[in-house]
């Protein structure tokens, strides 16, 4: 018999988690964003756009969510190495497009391991930041219990 390996993988329930947490730290913030969950292989599993939130951003977050996922990291740690004359320059033309500034964040199981990633865009990088980790810290919460 082989060994047969086994990939863990965000949850409905983690991800329905993460939105309402994102949600309410925009509302506290009094943002409108667009705001993603990927799964372990970077497909989209969980999507919101606040009403009123920019169409713009829509494609954004879920780049920015996929682009953690894809390098575990977050997203804005890849912009430094994007740069003219850095190693990962035009970095972001690739994989169908990856954003390289904050607001995507991988989420990781409690051994570590990245099981999928949170993106929010529709303000400032800061303020993407912000929610992004509102939804990390949910995430988090689920995973402890």
């Amino acid at each position: 018999m082989t060994d047969v390996a086994t990939t863990v993988d965000v949850t409905m329930e983690q991800a329905e988690a993460i939105m309402q947490a994102t949600v309410r730290k925009a509302r506290e913030l009094d943002l409108l964003m667009n705001i993603a969950v990927v799964d372990v292989g970077g497909n989209l599993k969980s999507f919101v756009r606040m009403d009123g939130a920019w169409l713009g951003s829509i494609d954004i977050a879920i780049k920015k969510a996929r682009t953690a996922r894809l390098f575990d990291m977050p997203s804005g740690d890849l912009g430094p190495l994007a740069q003219p004359g850095q190693s990962l320059y035009h970095i972001e033309f690739s994989n169908d497009g990856l954003i390289t500034f904050p607001g995507g964040i991988p989420l990781k199981s409690g051994n570590g391991q990245v099981v999928g990633a949170v993106g929010a865009s529709g303000s400032t990088v800061d303020n993407d930041q912000a929610v992004a980790n509102a939804g990390v810290a949910a995430f988090d919460s689920a995973v402890a219990r």
